[in-house]
């Protein structure tokens, strides 16, 4: 069974998870012609490779053979270091590549792209406290003061304003 890490950033992250995390680098601006072999031949020389994933495109009709960037995981979270150290900003199949410790992954409710307001989240909500006691009250009054001579809507005809007597 898997427990918790004590982490103030990712509190739900578990200690596997962590450590799979750390020893996971993001490999950005790879050439088409890249594939999973080269990739790992590439980063070989830094340790004892896991596993190499390089994203197929979201589209079926694309033509492209990934999507341009790739996922490779270490054995140890120090040859992940060294992968990044030696590899940020160097040359491969032509493209300067990015390599960068791996981020988790974000669920898909939440961030850019979520089909859900920010405000509607229950970490937001916990985060902020939804509406404060001043802003409800205010509402209130607002809604039960009416200002004399304010605009009105003249039930006998289209024409909105006071009430001509």
């Amino acid at each position: 069974m898997l427990r918790p890490c004590l982490s103030a950033l990712q509190p739900t992250v578990y200690c596997a998870e962590q450590a799979r995390l750390k020893s996971t680098i993001y490999v950005g601006g790879l050439e088409n012609a890249v594939n999973e072999k080269l990739l790992a031949d590439a980063f070989l020389p830094f340790g004892e490779i896991v596993d190499v994933s390089i994203p197929k495109p979201e589209l079926p009709s694309s033509k492209e053979p990934h999507q341009g960037f790739g996922y490779i995981e270490f054995e140890v979270a120090g040859d992940a270091k060294e992968a990044i150290d030696n590899m940020d900003q160097s040359e491969f199949f032509g493209r300067v590549l990015k390599v960068a410790a791996a981020k988790p992954q974000k669920d898909s409710n939440e961030g850019l792209g979520s089909k859900t307001a920010v405000w509607e989240t229950e970490g937001w909500i916990a985060r902020h406290g939804g509406v404060s006691e001043e802003d409800r009250l205010a509402t209130q009054q607002a809604q039960q003061a009416k200002a004399p001579g304010e605009a009105m809507a003249n039930p006998d005809t289209d024409v909105v304003g006071p009430r001509l007597e």
